[in-house]
């Protein structure tokens, strides 16, 4: 099975400026999503998709080689990522390169292990659209989420007759960490249309995305600990 690892990162960040290439304990963020794809891939089956001069120079220090420049229609706030996934795949195809699958490596997600991968990518198979990694969702819909109605009020937003969050059934939240995509079920659909999607569970560390001033603040207190508790 052939796989490729993709790393979108495009330039435009308005909570954290050049948030993919900003120092996190001493390397590019970005070089955490490198160094895992890595340790599973040749760099010849890595991709690091970006719009971004700025971007491409710390790549290349990386010693990796930036395939193509994202193009500007990509790159924007609207931009989707199943866009992006097939550009990227378009480009391989017209070389007469081919993948089965394709492994998302968000670069805001540095907490995320090598093990993790490893057991998602254990989950994979032809038979299934997605392996996606999520966690265990904090705001239970059952109880704690609510959207208003037509006249203004507000319900609950999924309906069920559970007097305790214990009753109620696990609800899963994706944390952007890991996204296996069956490629020919992106031929057939966007991942949202997706049937067969299987699970890999996380946990909170591992889960923090970091995408605010808050988020990154967390993730490097985080990241200290996991340093002094090695030591």
């Amino acid at each position: 099975m052939k796989f490729l690892a993709l790393i979108p990162a495009r330039g435009g960040s308005k909570g954290i400026p050049q948030k993919n290439i900003k120092p996190f304990f001493g390397k590019p963020l970005i070089s955490y999503s490198i160094d895992l794809a890595r340790k599973f891939l040749p760099d010849e089956d890595i991709c690091v998709s970006t719009d971004d001069s700025e971007t491409i120079k710390v790549v290349e220090a990386c010693h990796l080689q930036v395939p193509f420049v994202r193009p500007h229609s990509l790159a924007g706030d609207d931009a989707g990522m199943y866009e992006v996934v097939l550009h990227a795949l378009d480009f391989y195809a017209q070389k007469d390169k081919m993948y089965d699958a394709v492994i998302l490596l968000q670069p805001t997600s540095p907490l995320r292990s090598e093990q993790s991968l490893r057991e998602a990518i254990t989950l994979y198979n032809p038979e299934v659209d997605m392996v996606v990694s999520v966690k265990k969702t904090l705001a239970n819909p059952y109880f704690k989420l609510y959207e208003e109605d037509q006249q203004g009020f507000l319900v609950k937003s999924k309906s069920g007759d559970f007097k305790t969050r214990q009753e109620a059934p696990d609800v899963w939240e994706l944390n952007g960490a890991i996204y296996i995509y069956n490629v020919a079920a992106l031929g057939r659909s966007s991942p949202s249309g997706f049937k067969k999607v299987r699970k890999y569970v996380m946990n909170e560390i591992e889960s923090i995305d970091i995408d605010t001033p808050m988020d990154w603040a967390l993730a490097e207190f985080l990241k200290q600990k996991q340093i002094d508790e090695r030591r």
